[in-house]
């Protein structure tokens, strides 16, 4: 199996000692990954930290999966400037653009078989002039996907799609259509065939409003966007089912009915997922040519440094992303 890709993240973050915890919980299990970082800065994190984990630099991705159980391979992305934890420097945010840019030409290339990125602290790449908001659109850009790209979040006991994404909830109402609705719920239908390998998935839409609307008495929404959006699927030979009511459908025996949620906005669809499994949630990308994955958290400033940092959802975010890639390849 090809390795995977692993990016820097915020290198003022957690993604670092991550990356190093990942190493160990995984150099022995083969799945392999290479890291695109900061050599010179994982060795001192690892010293720091009383990691024992060893570096190999690396001149090709393809050198990751031989030297990979001895020590944590990495691509040489340098920093401009030595990081302190907690403490995002907008002077590293070139370095952090570009692991994710390397990352993903190896993956449109064949070289590695999935990107998996750690997380980016968005408002030092922002005054830095980065004009995407997040990894989900610049991952789009990078490889001619732009417009079809959908954000799921997968554990082990939910799946979750939101239709609109990262604007504040007044845009999300405001700018929500039933083409949207459409749209997320066809790229999601198709990628759970091709990559989960769920022959015939259902979707449950969630409604807007409380209680899905009560029939009109809390909101027209789900009659004028909604329900129009389910019959184009039904139409179309996807099985889909709601609108659900939104305070209902994350109870356990919903959750036995459906293979993924459909949500209308960013926190109808994250707050049920992390409550019920944040520690196993990982970020996937459909809609995409290559395989992205990431945990479900952020670079977590506050704790940087400490060596207090839980690998566990990184360490889904790899393992589903070499099952993933391994699906999609055969």
């Amino acid at each position: 199996m090809k390795p995977l890709a692993l990016t820097m993240g915020d290198p003022a973050g957690i993604g670092g000692e991550l990356s190093l915890k990942a190493w160990l919980a995984l150099h022995e299990a083969g799945l392999a990954f290479v890291a695109l970082d900061d050599p010179a800065r994982l060795e001192r994190l690892a010293r720091d930290q009383g990691l024992a984990v060893p570096v190999r630099p690396v001149t090709d991705a393809a050198e990751a999966a031989g030297a990979f159980r001895s020590a944590l391979p990495v691509l040489s992305v340098p920093l401009a400037a030595i990081p302190l934890p907690g403490q995002p420097d907008q002077a590293n945010a070139n370095a952090v653009v570009s692991s994710i840019e390397q990352a993903t030409k190896l993956a449109l290339a064949g070289t590695v078989g999935a990107v998996v990125t750690n997380p980016i602290n968005k408002a030092a790449l922002y005054q830095a002039g980065f004009p995407y908001p997040g990894h989900t659109e610049f991952l789009a850009e990078l490889t001619g996907a732009t417009g079809q790209q959908i954000m799921m979040l997968a554990s082990p006991m939910l799946r979750v799609v939101p239709v609109t994404v990262h604007a504040s909830l007044r845009d999300s109402i405001a700018m929500l259509t039933t083409e949207m609705i459409v749209a997320a719920s066809r790229t999601t239908a198709a990628a759970l065939r091709q990559d989960f390998g769920i022959a015939a998935p259902r979707l449950a839409i969630a409604g807007l409003n409380p209680h899905a609307g009560e029939q009109g008495a809390l909101g027209t929404e789900e009659a004028t966007l909604v329900q129009p959006a389910i019959d184009t699927l039904r139409a179309e030979g996807i099985d889909v089912s709601g609108p659900w009511s939104p305070d209902t459908m994350f109870t356990a025996g919903a959750r036995a009915r459906y293979d993924v949620a459909i949500c209308m906005y960013h926190d109808q669809a994250l707050i049920p997922l992390k409550t019920l499994d944040m520690d196993r949630g990982v970020n996937v990308t459909l809609g995409l040519p290559i395989v992205r994955t990431s945990p479900d958290h952020g670079t977590a400033f506050d704790i940087a440094g400490k060596g207090v940092a839980d690998a566990t959802s990184l360490l889904a975010a790899l393992q589903l992303a070499g099952a993933l890639a391994a699906r999609r390849g055969a």
